[in-house]
Parts: C-alpha cells; sequence; structure tokens
C-alpha cells in the first residue's frame, strides 16, 4: 500500500529561491521538506481536507535540518519521507532531499508533529482509521535502515588532540 520509502514529487530549483550565494536558499530546503510532508499526509488522510472535514491537523513540534550540499537553479530534487516511529498522538520522521539526476545527498531533514484537536489547540489522539494507516505506513517502512542522522544533536564537534 505505501512505498517504503515515500518518493515525493519532484521539483526543480527556481529563480526565486536563489540567494545571494547563488544557490538555494536555507529558507526554500525547508519548503520543499515541508511541501512532501503535505504530500505524505495527503496520502495519509490528514492533509487539508482532513483539517477542513474533521477538525484535527498536525503540526510541527521540532524540526533538525542538515544542510549538506548547494543546489542551484534549475536542479531536479526529489524528496523522500521515512516514518520512524510514532504513537496515538505524535508522528517522528526522517525527510532527504537528493539531486534527481546526480543522487547525491543535499540535505535532511528530522521532525516531530503532533496532532491537534483544532477546536481546543491542543493535542488529541489520531481517528482510528488513521491509526491504522499510520500502522500500515509503519509496517512498511519498518524494514528501512535507520538513518545516521537520526538524533543528531548541534555542537561544535572538536576532534581529540
Amino acid at each position: 500500500m505505501f512505498e517504503a520509502p515515500i518518493a515525493c514529487p519532484a521539483r526543480k530549483v527556481e529563480k526565486q529561491w536563489i540567494d545571494y550565494n547563488g544557490h538555494m536558499n536555507v529558507a526554500y530546503y525547508v519548503l520543499l521538506f515541508d511541501q512532501c510532508l503535505d504530500y505524505v499526509y495527503n496520502l495519509l488522510g490528514i492533509g487539508e481536507d482532513y483539517v477542513r472535514t474533521q477538525g484535527g491537523s498536525c503540526f510541527t513540534r521540532e524540526i533538525q535540518v542538515n544542510y549538506l550540499s548547494e543546489l542551484t537553479l534549475g536542479d531536479p530534487v526529489v524528496v523522500e519521507f521515512q516514518l520512524l516511529d510514532w504513537d496515538e498522538k505524535r508522528l517522528h520522521f526522517f525527510e532527504t532531499m537528493r539531486h534527481a539526476d546526480q543522487g547525491y545527498l543535499a540535505a535532511t531533514a528530522e521532525q516531530l508533529a503532533l496532532h491537534v484537536d483544532m477546536t481546543n489547540r491542543r493535542t488529541a489522539p489520531f481517528p482510528d482509521a488513521i491509526q491504522q494507516r499510520l500502522t500500515a505506513l509503519m509496517d512498511a517502512h519498518s524494514t528501512l535502515a535507520k538513518p545516521d542522522e537520526v538524533g543528531q544533536t548541534i555542537g561544535i564537534r572538536r576532534n581529540p588532540a
């Protein structure tokens, strides 16, 4: 039922995404990760229609982005989504961004999202039907290796003398 990982629709780096350094600005990496997430949420039935009709949504609680290689104007980009874990109110997932032709890893994003009842804007359990889809997605992704970047902390790493 679900791809492992889920490949989101490919994109090309647009002119307005290029900054004064001649490469894609950091904000647009996050934009592409977020647009992939919208794609996945729609597959799971928790996208924009869900917000309007069911009164629930997912809010990003935490994100860590690693910028690994430059992307420049016109570069084809593909983002992939991997569910790492979930419970009744939370999703923990990892996304990779690659140059679609050359295959190099441009960036990664690890995120924690919360399911929210939009009437009181508090966390709430996912409906049973959504939990069934999440179980199926987790089953599909359970054979994927955990990416090395998962759980990294930010800091200056010093080599011992």
